[in-house]
């Protein structure tokens, strides 16, 4: 099998058909992820020797990056031995597990995003970092991803935020035929968008829309006694319209700033405008002493990377988890 070492000295072996991310996580190498579909570009690095194929599309890098020799991870094969130039975490990850589940409530929060709680059996522990995500297992086997909204609290609920997506087969459930008390399975914990290097350090989170839900959960984490402690936290959450600000953080026990921004509010918005990255910038923030968190569309993400790094964001200092959409909805 061909043997992966990483430019910081880790090293695993890849079998056949494996992804070069899979073989990491096989040998608890933790490299950062998201989608695991060649649609982000979360788990991205970079060939330094050796040589790699395929294993499906890597729709999440540009045309630039690809030709500044940049790979990503969930989409490669190794055909050699290789020498990897990729973010290694340095810890240990939850291992993924899959348990039955079931809806313990559901919530209408607007007009398309619904407020999921599942509750696990008695004595069933499940436990993740605040900011990571599961899958959920429903009917016919139609499996889609979740951020989980809340931080972990021994005995709480999971806590998911679900947009409407028009046509979608587990949109359709969960809007049209979910009850409480139906039977699911979910998988995880999964993905990497969690907490790390924010002591000391201005801590800011992006979200559009339901990219909300881990940065929630993130919030309520740091009340905890062993959370690391930042300087600030400022959150930009972004929407089009008023309606679509489903969430108050008020209730949070962490001090921190809350701006809502809208893209297309009318006269009667009084608050921030266009997108969440822009007003960020607009904002004077001291961007050699943050840190950022993105979470939601893709187009943000990319959009916000770019603009953050150019104006002076230290690059290994941007983390995201960009949602895209299944191609069955």
């Amino acid at each position: 099998m061909p043997l992966i070492t990483t430019t910081q000295g880790r090293q695993f072996s890849v079998a056949e058909g494996e992804s070069l991310l899979d073989a990491a996580l096989r040998a608890d190498v933790a490299l950062s992820y998201s989608c695991r579909t060649g649609r982000c570009s979360s788990c991205k690095g970079k060939i330094r020797e050796g040589e790699t194929r395929l294993l499906h599309e890597e729709t999440g890098l540009s045309s630039a990056e690809r030709e500044a020799g940049w790979v990503l991870t969930c989409a490669r094969q190794a055909v050699s031995d290789v020498l990897l130039e990729v973010e290694d975490l340095g810890v240990p990850l939850i291992p993924a597990r899959t348990l039955p589940c079931r809806i313990q409530s559901l919530e209408r929060l607007s007009a398309d995003v619904l407020r999921v709680e599942l509750r696990l059996p008695p004595n069933s522990r499940f436990n993740y970092r605040a900011g990571q995500y599961i899958d959920v297992i429903g009917p016919g086997g139609v499996r889609r991803s979740y951020s989980v909204a809340n931080a972990l609290v021994e005995g709480r609920p999971l806590e998911l935020h679900i947009r409407q997506v028009p046509g979608g087969a587990m949109s359709q459930y969960w809007f049209e035929q979910a009850r409480p008390n139906d039977l699911l399975r979910l998988h995880g914990p999964l993905g990497t968008f969690f907490l790390r290097d924010v002591a000391d350090r201005d801590l800011v989170f992006l979200a559009t829309g339901t990219g909300l839900a881990p940065v929630k959960a993130m919030l309520e984490s740091l009340s905890e006694a062993d959370a690391p402690r930042s300087r600030s936290v400022t959150v930009y959450w972004g929407g089009r319209v008023p309606e679509d600000l489903y969430w108050e953080s008020s209730a949070l026990a962490v001090p921190h700033r809350f701006v809502p921004v809208l893209s297309r509010a009318d006269a009667d918005w009084h608050g921030r405008r266009g997108h969440v990255q822009a007003v960020m910038l607009a904002d004077s923030t001291a961007l050699d002493q943050s840190v950022v968190y993105a979470c939601g569309s893709d187009l943000m993400i990319r959009d916000a990377h770019a603009q953050l790094v150019a104006a002076g964001l230290p690059e290994q200092r941007f983390h995201s988890d960009a949602f895209v959409c299944s191609s069955a909805a």
